[in-house]
This record gives structure tokens, sequence and C-alpha cells, in this order.
């Protein structure tokens, strides 16, 4: 196959240096339009180029053309009316005042026009503005000396009439129309503010019923059911007590179980007591309206409890624990226990017996928790406890919202192992 009599189209290859050239003038051009948005973006430089703008072309109207014959106070007055607009910001009404005398007995008639529009901007319907309009338009009907405009035939006066209508009425028309425009801006504004006030009050009357809701679910259910098993635990300890105490020196290995069992009674008396006392706190803090959620916790959720809780979980754990530092947010000191005592618990649940290490360090940055389990010595020999299925879930939600990190997922050798690590800055919002 030939490429005889074939016609390849033109193409144009251009080389590593061309193409740095064009990428180079690509990023010049990107810089200098965003250096002039973000110039123009300013009030104070869009209101110079306004002035500027607005004084060179009354200035041009005063200057390019003035009739031969005027006398050298019209020429005074027109120059007096261009250099009030300076002024019009901040006194709109004085300013056309001022513009008035160089548009009647000069020619200013460009900044008599500037300074009723601005006045209707500001003013809107007010009687300044009808004041002004009707000062501007016998400026233009009316000419200047006297003697001229009685000499004009009834012809040129309906002109006039015309003219003076459009000098007038334009800016007018005009400045009414911006002034409602930005008016109407303002009270858009101010309906998506109270949108969003009205949607913010209702999330929180929702928040609010939803929390009395959980509240009066945690004290009459929850709080009763552990009331019950801490009576019932006190009953089995008070009962056993007595066993073991009229049984004198009967079986050793009965005395025995009898104290495993009175001890394994208290243990339930004292978890259920401080289950208990922590649900109090709960119901509290749902019920407080001005509680912040993600701010309080139980007062015993505090990384300096980790290693108590470590030595009451009845799991083989070694612990790792460097000194904390004096201050430690009160978010990331209750957010690291909650997560040592959930991952412990499910140590419990689903791998009894197994060999877990928990690691508990700070630095200058944050504070790292790590707990770590080997697979399962055993099966659990009363079936599986009940479990929700959303405490990791819940930590790592939690992690987040304290600008931290959670993760958790299984070893290669079968175990599981839960990392977090927190800011020492606190809630990140």
């Amino acid at each position: 196959m030939t490429t005889e009599g074939t016609v390849l189209p033109d193409v144009s290859v251009q080389g590593p240096r061309s193409r740095t050239a064009a990428d180079r003038m690509r990023h010049t051009q990107a810089t200098v339009k965003h250096s002039l948005t973000s110039v123009w973006s300013r009030p104070a430089v869009r209101s110079a180029a306004v002035d500027v703008a607005v004084l060179t072309i009354a200035v041009l109207d005063v200057a390019l053309a003035p009739p031969s014959d005027a006398p050298p106070y019209s020429l005074y007055l027109s120059i007096l009316g261009c250099a009030a607009l300076l002024l019009r910001r901040w006194f709109p009404f004085a300013v056309l005042l001022l513009t008035i005398p160089g548009f009647m007995a000069g020619w200013a008639q460009v900044a008599a026009m500037v300074a009723l529009g601005f006045l209707a901007t500001r003013k809107q319907l007010h009687w300044q503005v009808w004041v002004g309009a009707w000062l501007v338009w016998m400026c233009r009907f009316v000419l200047w000396p006297l003697d001229k405009f009685a000499a004009l035939s009834w012809q040129q006066h309906g002109l006039d009439v015309i003219y003076s209508t459009v000098v007038a009425g334009m800016p007018l028309a005009i400045g009414l129309l911006i002034g409602a425009r930005h008016e109407l801006a303002t009270r858009l504004a101010e309906l998506r503010a109270s949108r969003d006030r009205e949607r913010k009050l209702h999330a929180e009357m929702v928040r609010a019923e939803e929390r009395t809701r959980l509240a009066r679910e945690m004290h009459d259910v929850v709080s009763h059911n552990i009331t019950l098993i801490a009576m019932q635990a006190g009953v089995l300890t008070a009962q056993t007590s007595a066993n073991g105490s009229g049984s004198g020196s009967g079986n050793g290995s009965g005395s025995g179980a009898e104290a495993e069992a009175a001890r394994s009674a208290h243990t339930i008396r004292e978890l259920s007591t401080q289950t208990l006392e922590e649900l109090r706190g709960l119901v509290g803090l749902l019920r407080s309206e001005s509680a912040d959620d993600d701010c309080s916790d139980s007062p015993s959720a505090r990384v300096c409890q980790i290693p108590e809780l470590v030595r009451e979980c009845q799991v083989p754990v070694r612990l790792e624990f460097d000194t904390m530092p004096e201050f430690v947010p009160d978010q990331v000191s209750a957010a690291a226990y909650r997560t040592v005592q959930e991952a412990l618990t499910n140590v419990r649940k689903h791998a009894p017996g197994a060999d877990t290490q928990v690691t508990v360090h700070s630095d200058d940055t944050g504070l790292f928790v790590q707990i770590r389990n080997e697979p399962p010595a055993r099966r659990p020999g009363d079936g599986p406890l009940p479990s929700g299925g959303y405490g990791l879930t819940g930590l790592a939600e939690r992690a987040r919202l304290l600008g931290g990190t959670l993760e958790s997922s299984p070893t290669a050798d079968g175990g599981f192992c839960v990392t977090a690590r927190y800011p020492m800055s606190g809630m990140h919002t």
C-alpha cells in the first residue's frame, strides 16, 4: 500500500517549546483576569470608577462646545455643577440644587440629569424627587436670558416641551427603576434570611421534641429496667452472703462458687448503679434546651478513666497509656473514653477471651487511640449478646465532627482493630 496521490491535511506540529510558551501565555492571561476581577469586586474601586466616568462625561459636556457669547459666570456655574457631583452620595438633593444654576444660566445639562437620576435612585417617590424633576424640566424648557425665551415661536416652545420631558423623564425613570431593583434585592435577601431563621427554629423545635421523647423513653423504660437489675443483684448478693455464713465450714468448692457468685452479683450491682447514674445525667442533658449534643458527656467519660475501665472490663488487656497533657478538650477526652469502651464491649461480645492491646498516647497534634484484639479464644457460651449495630458508626461520626478520624477493620490473623485520632483543638464547626 502506498500513499501516492493521497492528499494529507495540513497538520500543525508544535514542539515542547511552543506548548510551553502557549501555557505561559494562558497562565498570564488567567492571572491578569483574576487580578482585574478581584480589584473590580471591591466596592471602593467600583465607586471611584463610576465617579471618574460621571465627572468626565459632565465635564466634556461643558467643555467641548461652549457658546461663544456666554458670559463668564455661566462657565463658573457649569463647572460648579459638575464638581458638585462628587458629593451626590452624601447630599443628593443639595447636589441637584447646585447643578440647577449651571443648567439654567450655563449648559451643564448632563450634570443635572445625573444628579436627578441619583436622587431618584436614593429617594424613590420622595417629594424631593418630584421637585428636582420639575426644576430640571424648567431649566431645559426656559431659555436664558429670558428675552431670548420670550422671542421663541410657539412651534419652538412645543419642541422644548418634548425635549424637556425627555431630559427630565429619562433620568427620573432610570433612577426609579434602579432604586426599585435595589429595594427588591434587599427585600429578597431579608426574605431568604427570614426563611433560614424559620427553618432553623423549626429544626430546633423538632430536635427538642425528639430529645424530650428520648428522655421520656429512657426514663420510663431503660432506667426502670436497670433499677430492677440493680435491686435483683443486691438481693442475690445478700442471699449469697447469708448462705455463705450459714454453711460455715461446709464444702470448700461450694463456698468458692458462692463467693464467685457474690462477687459477680456485686459487680452487676455496681455496674447497674453506675449505668443508672449516667442515664440520669443523659436524661437531664436531653431535657436541657441549651445543652450542646456534641460538647457534653457523662462526667465519668474522661480519658483519665481509661485505666480503670480496662481493669474492670474482664478482658485480658495489655494497656499502653502515656501521660496525658494538662489540658485535653472535654469532647476529645470523652470521645477517647467511649472509643475504648465500645471496642472492649465488642471484644466481650464477639471475641471472648481474646488477648487485647489498648494503646493511648498523645502528641502536639492530637490524641491517638488504638484497640487491637487477637482471634477469639472461645465461642460465646450463652449465645450472642444483643447489639444495636451502630456503636462504631456513631463513634466514626463523632470523630468526624471533632475533626478526627476513626477506622475499624478485621486484621489478617482474624482479629479486629479500631484506630482513632482526635485533634487537641476540639470540635470543628
